[in-house]
């Protein structure tokens, strides 16, 4: 059973709890998000597979999960990566916000969600399980996407690329 940690509004830790449980009651926990870019600018998207618990078959982001507790981010974010998209590599910390919103599966996503970006130029070695596909695009074809068919691409990945502290998409 996979548990994850419970957060204030500051971060600060202030417990645990299984990891559906806490999407049952809908309780801030820590998540984190990767947006991984190409050289030429394009962001590594991963389509979620279909069995997910939750947003199944939707676009979104590089990699999203939770550390576990006594994990850190940086030990987090890269051990994520690896499983879900097969990179290994160490991202950097560009912003963290906080989130709330029904999901599929009369679930509740409520995350202080730690934004982490970084530069990947190869194939990612994704992990069927996990993701049903992958793809890079440039950021001006992921706009026009998302506003023809929102529907497609989760609710956190639509806040990432909207917050005002998203400065490295507009680079």
């Amino acid at each position: 059973m996979e548990h994850v940690v419970l957060v204030d509004a500051d971060d600060n830790e202030i417990g645990t709890m299984e990891k559906m449980e806490a999407h049952q009651k809908g309780v801030l926990h820590r998540a984190f998000s990767i947006l991984l870019f190409n050289s030429k600018g394009e962001l590594l998207l991963q389509k979620r597979a279909v069995g997910k618990y939750h947003s199944g078959g939707l676009w979104t982001n590089t990699c999203c999960s939770h550390p576990l507790p006594n994990e850190t981010m940086e030990e987090a974010t890269r051990r994520k990566l690896k499983q879900e998209m097969g990179i290994d590599m160490q991202t950097r910390f560009a912003y963290k916000f906080i989130y709330k919103t029904p999901l599929d599966g009369n679930l509740i996503e409520h995350e202080l969600d730690h934004v982490f970006i970084g530069t990947f130029d190869g194939q990612p070695l994704a992990n069927h399980h996990e993701v049903e596909a992958w793809r890079f695009i440039s950021l001006k074809e992921l706009q026009q996407e998302i506003k023809l068919n929102p529907e497609q691409y989760t609710y956190w990945f639509k806040l990432i690329l909207a917050h005002p502290q998203a400065t490295f998409l507009h680079n």
